[in-house]
């Protein structure tokens, strides 16, 4: 069903109950997992963690996993994110075994919830948002009844099929479900089941409804309906199960799904409250939600993060119930170490500071053979141009040079990576009094040699500069400075946070020719640089590459 794991997966909690489960004769034997994003954003990494669980445990115990949308808030979603997440549940590696909609499941629901009626186990009531806040009482202080909680059956199902037909204005009756309003478990005070939203356009059923059921009502329902074995959810609902279970217990639905919640990813450097993600789009802070800073999938994908990547440190950071904080170099590192692996090679020179071969005959053009992965033969070789004029990076060279400096300096040398020794002969600087060019002389005996009698210790990149690609390179680095973004500070929020660094454009960039054929997402290292890949917006009169990764953790040092 799915792609190959990189790694075993670590056992888990989860594991152990459904291998008791099976043990036991458990749901005949199956295992059936289902993955229930709500559609109003775009997933982020926290749900690729969901996803994994989900996909993977389905995976291992040979079972089945369906994709399904809490499609019950149609003013906050859009068919933009429902086939966003389509996208990124398949990129990932995954496909679910059936497509679901939890308003496929509206008429059912309906019904249900008119069962619940009869049962005189739910009522339409007419109190406001905020007296039902009032009547509901607090954590040390228990609720008292509502003075609609004992309308008759009859009343119920009039004012029901009332709200259904778009009689009511929103917010002036819902239906709750009658329980117990001195429970010592808030969720348990006669909850809202279904509440009014009248002209709101729904991206499957239309205009079909004018009333909307709840999600915990809803989520239970829908799981029970697909035959759901283990419904997998984040710690937040851990005290909703006695609801998800007093739905289940009280309808005839054909089976009862097991919740098991695990604690939910929370990432250094990066929000995860899909409400604050939304802001930070809507208020400019990002690029849209695949703004390849957004710890969005879809970010992390125009960013040049692989799939491989994130299932690796879903594998890393394992399944527990603590909630946790994990650091941002975990995922950096799984990245680092798959395109390590993986990424082709080339060389790009990303400030460029002119280098002229004086004794380099003038027209030549040698095509130099290069390695496209050092480890890996396999993936072949590519040629590179050389010639008189060069690019080489201005940090590559130094007028006045500090300690163990081991790259250019006037009258030194320095190899070309891959290429010849070259001694710098002359520094041209502009009248502002800037290095524009370097005059440098090359010994014809060094390619593939060391030079005679002398030993030079330094190696840099290069491009040829009749040859290069002109291009713009995107730095981006976390977007925030604090590691816990959430945490309050002197009355500051997350924007007071935000990195001013996060982005760092260069224009004229150069790089080899090779470069030419790259592909939007597919990362390759700049030799020496890092890990960059073409952005998928980019316009082929001007290439634009995204940093994905660092070659090494630089934030670590920082933070020593």
């Amino acid at each position: 069903m799915n792609q190959k794991k990189e790694n075993t997966t670590p056992s888990n909690f989860i594991r152990h109950i459904i291998d008791k489960d099976l043990a036991a004769g458990k749901n005949e034997g199956k295992v059936v997992t289902r993955f229930p994003p709500e559609p109003n954003g775009y997933l982020h990494i926290g749900h690729a963690k969901s996803i994994c669980l989900n996909f993977g445990i389905a995976d291992a115990y040979k079972g089945t996993c369906n994709l399904r949308f809490d499609d019950t808030n149609p003013s906050k979603e859009d068919i933009e994110f429902v086939d966003a997440i389509k996208d990124d549940v398949q990129w990932l590696g995954y496909n679910w075994n059936e497509l679901h909609y939890a308003s496929d499941y509206f008429q059912k629901l309906y019904d249900y919830a008119v069962d619940l009626i009869k049962q005189d186990k739910a009522y339409v009531d007419d109190l406001s948002a905020e007296e039902i806040r009032e009547y509901r009482g607090t954590l040390k202080e228990p609720g008292k009844n509502s003075p609609h909680h004992d309308r008759s059956i009859e009343e119920n199902l009039d004012l029901f099929e009332r709200m259904r037909n778009g009689e009511f204005e929103d917010g002036s009756h819902v239906l709750r479900a009658k329980i117990d309003m001195a429970s010592p478990n808030i969720n348990l005070r006669d909850p809202t089941i279904y509440r009014i939203r009248k002209g709101v356009h729904h991206h499957q059923t239309g205009d079909e409804w004018s009333v909307y059921p709840m999600y915990d009502y809803t989520h239970c329902v829908s799981d029970a309906l697909e035959n759901i074995t283990h419904s997998l959810c984040t710690l937040e609902f851990e005290d909703h199960r006695p609801l998800y279970d007093w739905f289940l217990d009280q309808l005839d639905v054909p089976c009862h799904p097991q919740q098991i919640e695990f604690s939910r990813l929370n990432l250094e450097y990066t929000v995860m409250s899909k409400r604050k993600l939304t802001e930070l789009v809507n208020q400019k802070h990002v690029d849209g939600w695949d703004d390849p800073r957004m710890p969005s999938i879809a970010g992390l994908r125009r960013r040049g993060f692989t799939p491989a990547s994130i299932r690796e440190f879903t594998n890393r950071i394992g399944v527990t119930k603590v909630d946790n904080v994990i650091e941002m170099g975990v995922l950096e590192d799984c990245i680092r170490t798959d395109l390590n692996e993986n990424a082709l090679r080339r060389m790009a020179v990303l400030r460029p500071l002119k280098v002229t071969l004086t004794n380099y005959p003038e027209g030549q053009v040698e095509e130099l053979s290069a390695a496209n992965h050092p480890q890996k033969e396999e993936l072949g070789r590519r040629t590179i141009p050389f010639s008189r004029e060069l690019y080489i990076d201005q940090n590559d060279f130094a007028e006045i040079p500090p300690p163990k400096f081991k790259r250019l300096i006037l009258e030194g040398e320095v190899r070309l990576r891959g290429s010849y020794v070259i001694k710098c002969e002359e520094i041209i600087k502009d009248a502002s009094g800037e290095i524009i060019e370097l005059k440098c002389s090359y010994d014809p005996a060094t390619l593939g040699k060391n030079p005679e009698g002398r030993k030079v210790k330094g190696v840099i990149h290069w491009v040829s500069a009749p040859h290069a690609i002109e291009a713009k390179v995107r730095l981006y680095d976390r977007l925030f400075t604090e590691p816990n973004p959430d945490s309050s500070k002197d009355g500051q929020d997350y924007h007071d946070f935000l990195n001013p660094e996060s982005l760092v454009e260069l224009e004229k960039c150069y790089l080899e020719k090779n470069l030419a054929d790259a592909e939007p997402g597919v990362a390759v290292q700049f030799e020496r640089e890092g890990y960059f890949c073409l952005d998928k917006y980019s316009p082929k009169s001007e290439p634009i590459f995204n940093r994905t990764v660092t070659l090494r953790d630089t934030w670590a040092k920082l933070t020593k």
